[in-house]
This record gives C-alpha cells, structure tokens and sequence, in this order.
C-alpha cells in the first residue's frame, strides 16, 4: 500500500538579510499543507483549492476526502465527452506525487529552457563617460562658471543666471545648454527672449531639494545600474509545488518590490516540477542569486540582462515529463495508446482545471455575467454550497445565507484577499445596488476567469458535436486559419485538408461559425443559456467576448515513452534540474519493481492541456471527483 507522499517546508524562510551572507530565518519556516494529512495520492490537474489559493486541508482518511469531492465536477458536466483513438484504455495514478508531473517551458526561440547554471555572470566594465569636446568647455566664460557655481550651492541671491546667446544659432544654444547642465548637476536650463536678444536662463528645478541631490551625486547611488546594461534581469524559476503567481509573491516580497517588475511568458502547475523563465526590471543578478540561500523548493539561476521584459503567449509551448504510478496496461497496451497520440494526437478540450473544483463551477458565474444578472453572480459566490471548503468559509456564507450583511459576513474571514472576501468588501463599500462596482474590486483576471470558462464549456461541447457528427476528416464548412483569419471549407478544399487545420470558435462578436448543422448548434445552445449569439457586447466593455479559434486536434511533438519498476512509492522517478545541478544521482528502476509506472514525454504548443493528452492515453475521467474514487479504491 503506498503512503501519502511526505512533503518538506514549502515556500520562504521569513527575514532571509537580503545583502548580507547569513541565512539564518528569525521566526520558523512557513509550512504549506497542500498534501499532507490526507489528501489523497491521486490528484489529476490542480489539487482543490480555496478562493484565497491555498489548498483545503483533507482528512485523515481517503473516504472522507472522496465523500467531500463527491459534489464536484466530472468532464460529463463541462462538455469533454469522445477520444480520438480505439484503443483500450488502461487504468494509472497522475501525480501521485508533485513530482511526477515536470513541466519545462519552450522559449522564443524553440529552446527548452533549463535550470542547469546558478553563477552570477561577470559585471561588465562601466564603458567610460566621453571627455567633453573642448567646444563644451569653452562656450563658458570664467565669469560665468563662478555664477553658475554660485547657483548652484545658493550663494547667491538671484535665482537665475541668465546667460546672453551671442551667436544666435541652434547648436550654439545646445551647446550652452549641455555644457551647463553636464559641469553644474541640478541646474535646468531654458531658452527665453528679452527684447529682442535670446538668453539661456539656468535655474534650481526643485529648489533646495536640488542642492541635496547634487551632494548625493558624490557618493555612489544606492542602485547605480551601468548604462551599458541591459534594464532586465532575465533568469530561470525552478519551481516545486508553488504556482507562478505565489512565487513572484514571494519573490517580491524578499526583494521588496511590486509584484508587476516581474515579467514571464505563462503561468505553470502549482502540483508540479515547473521550470520557466521570468524577467524583473533593473534587479541585479547577485541579488537575486543571493535568494537561494534563503528559499526552500524555488531555485533561481541562469541569469543574463536584457534590454526587454517578457510578455504573456511569448512561448512556444512546455515540454512535459509525466509519470503514471501503478499502471494496469500490458506493454502492448501502452504502446498502442502512445502510437496513436504521437501519431493522431489528442481532442483539444480545455481541461478541468478551467472549470474549478468547488460545487459552483465558475462557468456558471460567467453566464450569469454575460447575461447581465449580477444579483445571481453575488448569489453563485457567495451562497453555502456543498462540499470541499475551509471552515471559515463556511462560517461566512452561512453568515450571508442569514443576514445578507457584507461586513457581518465579512468579519468571519480571517483572510480578505479571497474572491469572497473582495467582493464582500465591495458591497459594503458599494452597496447592493452596484453590484457591478463591487464586482470591479476583484483582480481583472479573476473576473474574466468566468467568462473565458463559460466560453471553454460551450467549446468543448461543440467540438464534442463536432467530432460525433463528421469523426476526424475534414468536411465542408469546417473552419481553418489563413493566417489570423477563418476560411470556411468548401467540398474541394475539405478534401484536401487535414483535421489537424481544422478550428472551431469560442464564442464571441468577431468570429464566424461553420456554415455546417453544427455551427448552427452555437446559436441553439447560447439561446438555451439566455445569451445573444449576434450581440455578444457587453454594458460592461471587459466582458464584451470577441471570441478566437482553437485548433480541434493537437498532435504532440518529441513523443517518448518507456515502462519502468520501481518498488517504493516515495521514490521520485524523474530526475529534476535541480538534482543534477546538486550531483544527485538519477533514479535507479528496478527491473523487478513490484510497481509499474509510463514515464512519457512530449511538447505542446500553448493553451493545450496535457492533462487531455493523458486522458487519450489511459481514457480515463480525469476530474478530482472521478480520480479521488479511483485513488481511494487503490489507496485502501
């Protein structure tokens, strides 16, 4: 019988001294419980999590954890209904530990980015200042230096030193001003015109202030940052069971900066290996080398400087390296379901994780947002609900159930960062009347969470459709791309045109539909949801949808697999970065391992889940609900 998994410290040793060499915490480690105690060894995407992003502590027992999760979704309820393949499926445990599941990003450049370098590259030699032309010099009189002087330091009682333009002529004046400004710090310039003659007038920007400032220059800068120097720190995140966001907090808050100085390319796995690469504004690299004295399950390395940050789609997808514990398959199995993925690839449903795991998906607070009905939104938030939840929250929708107050219910929140604590404080800032405003206070990705989910559920239904009506050819008034935009399919063309081309629409007021029965299903499902399929503008323009294409078929690319024996289910089975840059030896199977396991590999492109990838390989539900009954059968 496997164990639940022993998870170490996770997150930060708080009071890590950021410039000096000790690491010595001054109050104990935080301790994130995300698996301990009973979550069960079985999770598939994300373990269930609260509102504020931390994981529900589970029970002792596997059962009490499957009788929590029973309320929760299955792929039934969010449209992920058919497989590509006829093979037969074969039973396997996903992320039995966090890490069974190693995700590495593909950069820019098609590269598959690694943690394999913590040094500190070398300082670059400061490129020196360009003597002054003697002509810089030279344009100021004597006379004029010791009133410049004078100015500057406040020993005089002008507050301006007008310098009259002999040569009236624009480079004359350039000059004038630069060799003022650049031999006398704090001093601005201007160009005016006295009666008839030009002058340029040089004067104290800010005053007193200024003086300050010029003394300050005979000192270093606190943060002097070369000129010759990229203005980006661009440097690898090795993460372990942390999500993207929870770690740019953290750095963050060791560095003492806005979480928005970092930049990255997407957002990784929180029940994962993740390796990614981020960028921070104008932060050196010692510096941030130095956090790895002082962090436990992030590692940071790789650092080069940049002249540009990061932006959100940049990658070219992530690699994965997957394990599978205790597989029923026979060899042959395994090899028939890893043939037709490599070959035919997957359905490119969006995965469960979309969706939540709580007994109110988020899809249905984004239809009640596109239908305009926000006393239903508040309602679907904030109302108690069967299920997996933390006490407190518990505590506060009955609180609401009963008096309908935003600031009694509020009061039951240890926490007010969760979305329920958010829009709580709107109402009562707002009122209940201006639900929209009160609604504004959540982050605007968390608001748009449900509408893109709402979106994803009526996709993977019409794909569904799509794949039951026509199977997997291409068919006349199918969709594919030229370039950015839809073409629809005539006959010819159809056949002549791969699945793996074909694309069905989100929703939304700037894409077209197939012109075939099951475009037409678009209209009769959002007309059954209460929306407008011809005015999907909105009062409120972020949830105005203009909808995008996504492919129907992904073939995964540098496919990999082998069955492997292992006999300890603690064992990790994947050798991390991290490991090899400690030397730690890799994994030893064991041929005669009374366990198997698949351990794969292969890359995807962007915004495809290789959750689904796996779900064609096993055909098995993937949801927390189904996968827990799984796991606790197996667990016992």
């Amino acid at each position: 019988m496997a164990e639940p998994e022993h998870v170490s410290q996770v997150g930060e040793k708080r009071g890590c001294p950021e410039e000096e060499g000790k690491d010595t915490p001054s109050k104990k480690p935080k301790v994130e419980k995300d698996d301990k105690n009973g979550d069960p060894p079985v999770k598939v995407d994300e373990e269930e999590e609260g509102p504020d992003g931390e994981a529900v502590d589970g029970e002792e027992e596997g059962e009490t954890f499957a009788d929590m999760m029973k309320h929760g979704l299955t792929e039934l309820d969010v449209g992920i209904l058919r497989y590509v393949s006829d093979h037969e499926g074969f039973s396997g445990i996903l992320k039995e530990r966090y890490s069974d599941f190693v995700v590495h990003e593909i950069n820019r450049q098609g590269k598959i980015v690694h943690l394999d370098d913590l040094s500190v590259p070398p300082e670059a030699e400061e490129a020196p200042e360009p003597e002054p032309k003697p002509e810089d010099c030279d344009v100021l009189t004597e006379e004029q230096k010791k009133k410049l002087g004078e100015l500057q330091l406040f020993k005089n009682k002008e507050d301006e030193v007008p310098i009259e333009v002999m040569e009236d002529t624009k480079e004359k004046r350039t000059l004038l001003h630069k060799a003022i400004k650049s031999q006398f710090p704090g001093i601005e310039t201007k160009t005016e015109e006295k009666e008839g003659r030009k002058f340029i007038v040089a004067y104290h920007a800010a005053g007193k202030k200024a003086l300050a400032e010029v003394k300050a220059t005979a000192a270093p800068r606190k943060h002097f940052w070369p000129k010759n120097r990229g203005s980006f720190c661009h440097f690898v995140l090795y993460k372990e069971n942390k999500d993207t966001m929870d770690a740019i907090n953290v750095l963050s808050k060791f560095l003492r900066l806005r979480p928005n100085m970092f930049s990255y390319m997407g957002t990784k796995d929180k029940r994962a290996v993740t390796v990614q690469e981020i960028a921070v504004l104008k932060i050196t690299a010692e510096r941030l080398s130095h956090l790895n004295k002082c962090l436990m399950n992030l590692k940071l390395g790789n650092f080069c400087y940049k002249n540009h940050p990061l932006k959100l789609g940049e990658l070219q997808g992530n690699h994965f390296t997957i394990v599978i514990r205790n597989i029923s398959g026979t060899d042959e199995q395994v090899e028939q379901a890893m043939t037709s993925i490599k070959a035919t690839g997957f359905i490119n449903y969006y995965g469960m994780q979309r969706f939540g795991t709580t007994a109110v998906p988020t899809q249905q607070v984004g239809k009640a947002i596109l239908r305009n009905d926000w006393n239903e939104v508040v309602d679907l938030i904030l109302k108690p609900r069967p299920g997996a939840e933390k006490e407190f929250l518990v505590r506060c929708r009955e609180e609401w159930a009963k008096s309908q107050d935003p600031e009694a219910a509020l009061k039951k929140l240890p926490n007010k960062r969760c979305v329920e604590g958010q829009l709580l404080r709107g109402l009562s800032m707002y009122g209940k009347k201006n639900i929209v405003t009160a609604f504004g206070m959540l982050p605007r990705n968390n608001r748009l969470m449900y509408v893109h989910s709402y979106q994803s559920v009526v996709w993977n239904t019409m794909v569904s459709r799509r794949i039951d009506a026509f199977g997997l050819k291409a068919v006349e008034g199918d969709l594919v791309l030229k370039g950015t935009t839809a073409h629809v399919l005539s006959a010819e063309e159809a056949e002549t045109t791969s699945i793996h081309d074909t694309v069905m629409p989100l929703p939304g007021f700037d894409v077209i539909y197939p012109t075939h029965h099951v475009g037409k299903g678009y209209r009769e499902l959002l007309t059954a949801d209460g929306l407008d399929i011809d005015n999907m503008r909105h009062k409120v323009k972020d949830y105005s949808l203009a909808g995008a294409y996504r492919r129907i078929i992904i073939r995964p690319t540098d496919v990999s697999w082998e069955v492997i024996q292992y006999d300890d289910p603690r064992i990790s089975l994947v050798h991390s970065d991290f490991e090899k840059l400690e030397n730690k030896p890799a994994p030893v199977y064991n041929k005669e391992g009374k366990h198997r396991a698949l351990r794969m590999e292969f890359s995807l492109p962007p915004s495809t889940y290789a959750t689904m990838a796996i779900r064609e390989v096993l055909k098995v539900d993937t949801s927390i609900k189904k996968q827990t009954q799984l796991n606790t059968t197996w667990f016992n």
